[in-house]
């Protein structure tokens, strides 16, 4: 039976080359969305709140792309990149819009409903446009090359961040206004989505010239192929119930460290920019001018993060047990999470931040090569990472919504709750251990 080819590294790397627009988009949301609705005016007890929306969206979403796209072919279009296509075209509007939530004359009311729903249909768009990349590499890239494969698309997804983190510093050092009057989001962050959105679909026109998805016919054969060993290979079309069961198992498993890690990183994109704010400027008025100093130091602390990721993400293949390599990426973050609140120079936080990069490096690449591998001969892999998309989602659901709370438990000091992500990473990487990361049973 036919099974899939090796690729080529360039093959490799144009599966997933569009990821690096995508994450522009996703960086320049994840590090500027306290800070645009800190400056229309919102309450730093409502901050987390204001996160609920990307993931609820994501949740609905992806597992819907996955479903259809399982069930789709437009030839030349194949089946995950038309989706990716209207994601992005959807994404550059938006991204144009949300930055101006505070530029139309609105009240303050006004503002933040518009910009909540510019955000809803951002975060609905850059779902739409992210997941394809996932699944393609999951119906491409046979098993032995996956970790490499996911490796490529963790380097590509850490680099578009690089970026994105640092074009308000970049802007505002070449002369880009970095303030505005009250209630309005600077220049210097409006031209950081408008330049991210341009990225952006260079980079998804550049995946859809270079990559031909495999047809039909031939995903029937290499899965075929994928459930042949332990079957009849005349009717070996779909998993064995062993290979199925095995497969669920580890789902649910590596879903378990994602809701860890997932609200961890709920908590720092939410208080990051009010922690340093306090505790390196010295103020907590979101319209201060030490207020928006401190909105671009984040970008550049997050472009730190995402170079140790980067650095991190080759050394990881070097470990011989992935579990061991998982875990201890999970502790070094938390170590990060935790020293960020005693730190009061805004240089020494790149150490805390670099180290941060060791656990999102492991996120990026791990449960989805350890979910791939166990789904791999099913049919249904869209509908599969789809779904296991929820294990991203439902975390940041549940710590946005806990946010405001817990922050009044901690004394309302927004450090206190980088400490909570620490230990929660913590968590994470003991529950590691209990992942079957063996090869599925025939």
């Amino acid at each position: 039976m036919k099974t899939k080819p090796d690729l080529k590294f360039n093959q490799l790397w144009n599966i997933s080359f569009g990821f690096f627009g995508v994450q522009i988009a996703y960086a320049l949301q994840s590090a500027n969305i306290s800070r645009i609705f800190a400056t229309l005016g919102a309450d730093p007890h409502n901050l987390s709140y204001f996160w609920i929306l990307p993931p609820l969206m994501g949740m609905v979403v992806q597992p819907l792309v996955g479903y259809f796209s399982d069930k789709t072919w437009l030839g030349r279009w194949g089946r995950r990149i038309p989706y990716l296509l209207i994601g992005a075209m959807a994404a550059i509007i938006v991204m144009c819009l949300l930055p101006n939530a505070g530029s139309f004359g609105l009240t303050v009311a006004g503002a933040m409903t518009f910009g909540l729903i510019a955000l809803m249909f951002l975060d609905t768009s850059i779902n739409m446009a992210m997941q394809p990349f996932k699944m393609m590499v999951g119906d491409m890239v046979n098993e032995k090359q996956k970790a490499k494969a996911y490796s490529i698309q963790s380097f590509l997804c850490n680099a578009g961040s690089l970026v994105g983190y640092i074009f308000p510093f970049l802007f505002t050092a070449i002369g880009i206004a970095n303030v505005a009057p009250e209630g309005v989001v600077p220049d210097s962050v409006k031209w950081s989505f408008y330049v991210g959105a341009a990225i952006l679909i260079l980079c998804v026109i550049y995946t859809i010239s270079n990559v031909k998805e495999y047809t039909p016919q031939q995903m029937a054969e290499f899965n075929a192929a994928a459930n042949a060993e332990g079957q009849d290979t005349a009717t070996a079309t779909e998993m064995s119930a062993d290979q199925k069961r095995h497969a669920i198992r580890v789902f649910f498993e590596v879903g378990l460290v994602q809701f860890f890690c997932w609200a961890a990183f709920m908590y720092m994109w939410t208080y990051t920019n009010g922690t340093i704010a306090d505790t390196v400027w010295g103020t907590t008025d979101a319209s201060s001018e030490g207020y928006q100093e401190a909105g671009n130091w984040v970008g550049i602390l997050f472009a730190v993060q995402a170079i140790g990721s980067v650095l991190w993400a080759v050394v990881l293949p070097q470990f011989k047990n992935i579990k061991v390599a998982y875990a201890l990426s999970l502790v070094i973050g938390g170590i990060g999470f935790a020293m960020v609140p005693y730190i009061h120079n805004q240089y020494l936080l790149f150490v805390p931040y670099f180290l941060i990069g060791f656990a999102w490096a492991a996120m990026l690449a791990m449960p989805f090569t350890m979910v791939t591998n166990a789904f791999e001969g099913s049919n249904r892999m869209g509908t599969a990472l789809g779904l296991f998309n929820c294990t991203i989602c439902v975390p940041q659901i549940v710590a946005a919504a806990l946010g405001g709370v817990l922050l009044g438990a901690m004394g309302h000091v927004q450090g206190n709750m980088l400490l909570l992500a620490g230990i929660l990473l913590v968590v994470g990487a003991f529950c590691v251990f209990i992942i079957e990361d063996k090869k599925r049973k025939h």
